[in-house]
Formats: C-alpha cells, structure tokens, sequence
C-alpha cells in the first residue's frame, strides 16, 4: 500500500475512533473508573507506607530516585503512547483521544486538584502498578525505603500531568520557582516536543530526557510524520479537558 493510501486510511481510522469515543458513554466512564481507582490506590499505599520510619535522609534520598523514575516511566509510556495507531482496536478511541494533545496542547483551565484526579483517569497501566505495589506492600518483606520509592513513583506519576498541564496553562511565581528548582517541566525544554520530532517525552520535569532521546531515536518511529497526520481531517469536538 502506497504512503499516501496508508495515511488516508489511518485518517479514515482516526476519525471512526473519536466517533466511537464521542458517541458511545462508556469510554468518557472509563476515564473517571480510572481516575478513582488510581487516586484511591494512591491514598492506600500512602496510608501504608506513611507510618514507617527510615529516617529523613533516606526519605529525601527515596523521593529523589522516585522523581527520576517517574519521569523515566511516564516518558516511555508517553513515547509508546505517541506512535501507537491502533485505532481500530478496542483501545482504538483511547488512543485517539491521546493523540488531540498534540492537536490542542492548550488545556481548560481548571483547578490543580481537579486536574491532578481528571488527568490520572489516561493512566490505565497506572492502575495495574498501583494495585501491584499494595499487594507487595501488603504481602511481602519489601525493605522500607523500596516501598517508600514505589508508592512515590505511583503518586508521582499523577504529579507529572499536573506539571504537564502547568506547562502548558500557568506561569504563577510559585511554578517558576518550582521550574527554577528542578521540580516542575521547563516550558521551553517541554516546547521542544511540539515543535521538533521525537524528542523530550519526559513531562515531570525532563531530567530523564537525555536517555529517553537515545532510546527514542533507536526505537520510536516519531510523530510528526505519524500520528500527528492521523488527526488532520478531524473537525469534532475534542475532549472535556481541551
């Protein structure tokens, strides 16, 4: 099949997935069933790992390899996310839908705690983590600080898209300085994955994004000339958070 009947059926696919998404309720259900569980499944685990003692240092030590880890992790999976055009499957208007923020990269604005729950509801695989980690907490002899580290990359992973939204919405003094800290994604660093192809995935706050741009030009087809095409002929109404 040539490229350009390749593109036009992916356009035809793309437009099918949104219909499905817009026109049958339980995949806007699904969304907020996600939002719940990984918000619940947060305050569990935090509510386990809470009472345990390893001391200051070790915290700021778990906090930190977590913040890495959460903007490796959610990088890979933002990079994944970005070439995958599996529309016709049942996922197929999920990933759709994943696709408008590169369409509309400005978000409603809204308020941060409303943000953090609406935006975890596109973590479906967060919800398989956060499941397994309280099973670990719960039934094994895991080492303290190794439950510290794995329920912060859980809670932390739902920060990223706070960070991401921040990125792309405000510009409080608060948030530059957290900019200036290292906590929160640069705009200008961030910039560079809409205006360039397949480059800085990471959306915590970059740091990872070094390594994930090796692995993105070893792996990752890009989108610029993908699935950013796929959305081209689409004229509907978007999402709730765009």
């Amino acid at each position: 099949m040539s490229q350009a009947l390749t593109l036009e059926l992916k356009q035809r696919q793309f437009n099918a997935a949104m219909e499905r998404y817009e026109k049958i309720g339980i995949y806007k259900i699904i969304g907020k069933t996600v939002s719940a569980v990984n918000v619940s499944l947060q305050c569990y685990l935090l509510y386990l790992v809470l009472p345990i003692s390893i001391g200051l240092p070790l915290q700021i030590l778990s906090f930190l390899a977590a913040y890495l880890a959460a903007d490796l992790i959610n990088g890979l999976v933002h990079m994944i996310m970005d070439s995958n055009d599996d529309y016709d499957s049942w996922a197929g208007p999920l990933i759709a839908v994943f696709h408008l923020h590169h369409k509309t990269p400005l978000y409603k604005k809204n308020n941060l705690l409303l943000v953090y729950f609406n935006e975890s509801g596109s973590k479906i695989w967060l919800a398989g983590y956060l499941l397994i980690a309280a099973i670990l907490i719960r039934a094994t002899p895991i080492h303290p600080v190794l439950a510290c580290i794995i329920v912060y990359i859980g809670i932390l992973s739902s920060v990223a898209e706070v960070s991401h939204y921040c990125c792309h919405v405000s510009d409080s003094k608060t948030e530059q300085y957290l900019r200036y800290l290292g906590l929160l994604l640069s705009k200008k660093h961030h910039g560079l994955h809409h205006i360039a192809d397949n480059v800085n995935y990471a959306f915590l706050n970059g740091f990872t994004d070094p390594l994930l741009n090796v692995v993105a030009r070893k792996y990752s087809p890009g989108y610029k000339n993908t699935t950013d095409k796929h959305y081209a002929l689409y004229i509907g109404s978007g999402t709730a958070n765009r």
